[in-house]
């Protein structure tokens, strides 16, 4: 069966350019993400991510370090936003989401970016920290449709989300990606100054399984529509694995694709944190992916 992307029937019945005019209007009193700054962006005012009105893009290309469903064999279409709306202290792409480093583009530069990815030959095309330009990312999408646009978009982002937004995307966004950080709130606010961070993830994983399911993939073992989470392993017990996986695997689904994640490195502010100023241990490490074996998951890790 040839995959046809959600978003496709959404612009043929003319819904897609409603969804852009609600989520447009979202930025005249900014509340993309659970901050609620409340600020006119579109007058440039600036709110906690330091985002402008227009996109920022800090790069587009063919990733090969992405998940092996959406790198499949040529590359998942990766397309990096600059700022954040969490900011972590020990972020790794600090440059990116805090210092902003980036150029900015149209709409219809965003729409040619993809049309590109896609003649690359990319499976889909995947936003890096989409949450503060969810807008302006849907405003380019019709034009990148008229030009030919068929792929998957995977929505990867850091999990802190509005469930307003979440829910304008339903059926426009194929697959969600998103980081499932914490569950302690006190980790959240000393890391990440987000301590209702746990509480959004909570709502916003359900909300997600809800409109895509797990993971699903084609013959070929291409990604095509679902939920597919990440999960950071930290020092001690920084990034409640646990409580992460546990919630997964009781409140969302055992057949959750979860990676978690080996990469930690003190980067940023991480320093100035002595629990969290060293990489994990191999041995941190198993005892994740035990405790992910303990609540019955089994895909992704």
């Amino acid at each position: 069966m040839v995959f046809v992307p959600s978003y496709m029937s959404l612009f043929e019945k003319g819904e897609l350019e409603k969804r852009v005019r609600f989520l447009t209007d979202i930025l005249k009193e900014c509340r993309l993400c659970p901050r609620e700054c409340r600020i006119n962006r579109l007058s440039g005012e600036v709110g906690y991510c330091k985002a402008p009105p227009e996109l920022m893009i800090s790069s587009a290309f063919p990733h090969f370090g992405e998940e092996p469903p959406l790198v499949g064999y040529d590359g998942s279409g990766t397309i990096f936003l600059t700022h954040c709306s969490l900011r972590c202290l020990f972020c790794q792409n600090y440059d990116i989401s805090h210092e902003g480093r980036g150029e900015p583009v149209t709409p219809s530069d965003m729409a040619r970016t993809m049309k590109r990815l896609q003649e690359l030959g990319c499976h889909n095309i995947n936003f890096v920290t989409p949450t503060h330009y969810t807008p302006q990312i849907i405003a380019s999408l019709p034009e990148a449709i008229e030009m030919g646009l068929h792929l998957p978009i995977v929505y990867n982002c850091s999990g802190y989300e509005s469930l307003e937004v979440i829910q304008l995307l339903d059926g426009i966004v194929d697959i969600y990606m998103p980081d499932a950080k914490y569950m302690d709130e006190k980790c959240a606010r000393r890391y990440s100054n987000a301590p209702d961070y746990p509480e959004a993830l909570k709502k916003i994983l359900k909300e997600m399984h809800r409109q895509v399911g797990d993971l699903k993939m084609n013959s070929a073992g291409i990604a095509e529509r679902g939920l597919l989470i990440r999960h950071l392993v930290m020092p001690g017990e920084a990034a409640s694995s646990e409580a992460v996986l546990k919630f997964i695997a009781e409140e969302i689904s055992v057949h959750s694709y979860v990676n978690i994640m080996d990469q930690y490195r003190p980067e940023y502010r991480a320093f100035d944190h002595p629990e969290i100023s060293r990489r994990i241990t191999h041995q941190e490490y198993l005892e994740a992916v035990q405790l992910a074996k303990r609540y019955r998951l089994y895909r992704g890790f």
